[in-house]
C-alpha cells in the first residue's frame, strides 16, 4: 500500500550528504598524478637533449640548462683543475650537445723517501716522473700496485669506479638537488727503489756495481756471486745496503784433510795447517803430526793427512828348559821313581818398542833383554832294588823279577813285511823262526832271548824286532796258518828269572807309548 504525504508548506530543494574521507584523498591522488604528468611532460616538452661522455662512457641527458658548466654543476659533477672539459664551460648548450670530460687519474708515488699525490693524463711511467722531476736509473725498481714494470712501462687500465648502469639511473632519477657520480680512474701506487751503488772487493780485484736488493746477500745472490761456508763477508751478509757501501769477501781456501779414517773436503780461513786443524778442532795428540807440517802455508786444495802416532812395547820370552838329573837309589824298588826336587824352566825376556803410524807399524827397537828366571835342575830318584817275585799261571807257577805294561799288537811271518820268496822270509831277528811264542820288542826294553809271560798268550821268547816296536810296545808272533787275532791293548809282561846282572839292567824305561 502507497501512502503519499502532501506537503502543508512550500516545497523544499534536495540537497546531496557530503562526501566520505575516503573519496576525498582519492580525489586529491588523482589531481597529483594529474600535475606531476602534467609538469612532467612540460619538462620533456621544453628540455633539451645532450650526451654526457666521462672517460669514454656516454650518459644521455635531458637539460634546461643553457651552459655546459650549467649542466655539470646541475649534475654535480666536481671537476679537479687537472680535468679537461670540451667544450668549455662557459660554452652555451645547444640541442643534442656533446659534453666530453677527461678525469685525471689519481697517482701516489712514494719515491727518495717522500709520498706524493697527483691527478695526470699520463700514461707511460717516464712521463709522469719527467713531470715530477724525478731522474730514473735503468736499474731502479718500480713497482705497480706491488708488481716490478720496467720504466718504459705504461700505466695498467683502470676499471671505472661505478657502473654504467648505476649513472644511468642516477641521471634518470636526477632532482633539482640531485649529483651524478664522477667514475675517476682508479688510483694506481708506484713505489721507485733506487738501485744503490756497491763495491765489491776480492783479493786483488774490485767491481762496482748498482743493485735494488735490500741485504749484503741479497745483492751477492742477484749478482752470482757465490760465497762458501768458510768465506769471510765484510759487512755481515745481513747487513742492510745503503750507497757507496764497500763489501770485502776473503775467500776461504779449499782443503782435504785426512784423518781418522774420514775423508773432510771444507774451507776455511786458516791460514797455516796449524791454524786450520784449530779451527776445525781437530786435535793431535802425543807424537800425532801432519803431512805437510804444521808450519806449511796451505795452497788451495792441499790435502792434509793427519798422521796418528801410538807405540807399544812388546816383552817376548825365551824359555830354557831345564835338566833332569836322575840318582840311583837301591832302597828303592826297581820301576819306582820320586822327584827330589823340581825343575825350574829358565826365562829370558826382552823388550821392544814398536812405533805405529795410523794403525801401521813403522819401526821395531829392541831396547833390553834380561834374565827373568834361571833354570834349575829336577832331580828324580829312581829305584834299582830287584824283588824276585812269582805269580800263578795256567801253565804252574813262575818266577819273575820285573813286570812292565806294554801295548800288545800281533803279527806273523806274513805280515812282517817280507815276500814269500824272500831269503830271510819267516825268519827273526835272532834267526828263530817266526811264530806263535816269538814276541818282538825294543831291546832298550826287554833285552833280547828274554824269557816273558804274557797274560793270554802265555810263555815266550823275546826274539824278534820291528820298526814300529819302540819303547812298551810288544808285537805277539802268531802261526800264518791260522787267523791273525785282532789284538790291541795294554797287558802286563813279566820278565822271567834269572835276573840280568845290574849292568845289563835298565832301570829308567821309555815312557811311550802313554798308557791311557
Amino acid at each position: 500500500m502507497t501512502i503519499q504525504a502532501k506537503a502543508a508548506g512550500p516545497t523544499l530543494k534536495r540537497i546531496s550528504p557530503p562526501p566520505s574521507p575516503l573519496n576525498r584523498r582519492l580525489w586529491r591522488g588523482l589531481v597529483v598524478v594529474a600535475v606531476f604528468f602534467g609538469l612532467w611532460g612540460a619538462s620533456i616538452l621544453f628540455s633539451r637533449p645532450a650526451t654526457l661522455i666521462i672517460n669514454d662512457r656516454a650518459y644521455p641527458i635531458r637539460t634546461h640548462q643553457r651552459t655546459v658548466g650549467a649542466v655539470l654543476q646541475k649534475f654535480g659533477v666536481s671537476l679537479a683543475p687537472e680535468d679537461v672539459v670540451e667544450p668549455s664551460l662557459n660554452s652555451p648548450l645547444s640541442a643534442d650537445q656533446t659534453i666530453t670530460i677527461h678525469l685525471a687519474r689519481p697517482i701516489t708515488v712514494e719515491a727518495d723517501g717522500h709520498t706524493r699525490q697527483l691527478l695526470t693524463h699520463r700514461q707511460t711511467l717516464r712521463d709522469i716522473f719527467a713531470d715530477l722531476g724525478l731522474d730514473l736509473d735503468a736499474r731502479d725498481e718500480i713497482r705497480v700496485n706491488g708488481q716490478i714494470v720496467s720504466l718504459g712501462a705504461a700505466l695498467p687500465p683502470s676499471p671505472s669506479t661505478s657502473k654504467p648502469e648505476a649513472i644511468n639511473r642516477l641521471l634518470a632519477a636526477v632532482t633539482p638537488r640531485g649529483a651524478a657520480l664522477t667514475a675517476r680512474p682508479e688510483r694506481a701506487k708506484i713505489i721507485v727503489h733506487r738501485a744503490v751503488p756497491v763495491t765489491l772487493s776480492e783479493g786483488d780485484t774490485s767491481q762496482t756495481f748498482r743493485t735494488t736488493q735490500l741485504t749484503v746477500g741479497e745483492a751477492l745472490l742477484e749478482q752470482n756471486i757465490p760465497v762458501y761456508l768458510g768465506d769471510e763477508i765484510t759487512p755481515p751478509l745481513v747487513t742492510p745496503l745503503r750507497p757507496n757501501l764497500a763489501i770485502a769477501i776473503d775467500r776461504a781456501t779449499p782443503v782435504v784433510i785426512f784423518a781418522d779414517g774420514r775423508n773432510l773436503k771444507t774451507r776455511t780461513q786458516g791460514r797455516t795447517v796449524g791454524e786450520i786443524l784449530a779451527l776445525e778442532n781437530i786435535p793431535l795428540v802425543g807424537q800425532d803430526f801432519t803431512r805437510p807440517a804444521l808450519d806449511h802455508e796451505a795452497l788451495p786444495n792441499d790435502i792434509i793427512e793427519i798422521v796418528r802416532v801410538h807405540e807399544a812395547l812388546e816383552i817376548e820370552a825365551e824359555y830354557i828348559p831345564f835338566e833332569t838329573e836322575w840318582v840311583a837309589d837301591d832302597a828303592m824298588e826297581l820301576d819306582q821313581q820320586e822327584i827330589r826336587q823340581a825343575g825350574q824352566i829358565g826365562v829370558i825376556k826382552s823388550r821392544t818398542r814398536v812405533r805405529y803410524e795410523n794403525e801401521q807399524e813403522v819401526t821395531r827397537q829392541f831396547e833390553d833383554e834380561w834374565l827373568d828366571q834361571t833354570a834349575s835342575t829336577r832331580v828324580i830318584a829312581y829305584g834299582t832294588q830287584v824283588v824276585i817275585r812269582t805269580i800263578d799261571t795256567p801253565d804252574g807257577s813262575i818266577e819273575y823279577w820285573r813286570k812292565i805294561p806294554m801295548l800288545a799288537t800281533a803279527y806273523s811271518a806274513a805280515t812282517s813285511g817280507k815276500a814269500l820268496d824272500h831269503p830271510t822270509y819267516g825268519i827273526t831277528r835272532t834267526g828263530l823262526e817266526a811264530g806263535y811264542g816269538i814276541v818282538a820288542v825294543d831291546p832298550k826294553v826287554v833285552a833280547l832271548h828274554s824269557n816273558v809271560y804274557i797274560p793270554g798268550y802265555g810263555l815266550a821268547v823275546a826274539g824278534d824286532t820291528g820298526g814300529l816296536i819302540l819303547g812298551k810296545h810288544i808285537d805277539l808272533g802268531f802261526d800264518e796258518d791260522q787267523p791273525l787275532p785282532a789284538i790291541y791293548g795294554w797287558r802286563d809282561v813279566y820278565l822271567l828269572t834269572p835276573a840280568p846282572s845290574p849292568g845289563r839292567i835298565r832301570y829308567v824305561l821309555p815312557q811311550w807309548p802313554q798308557r791311557p
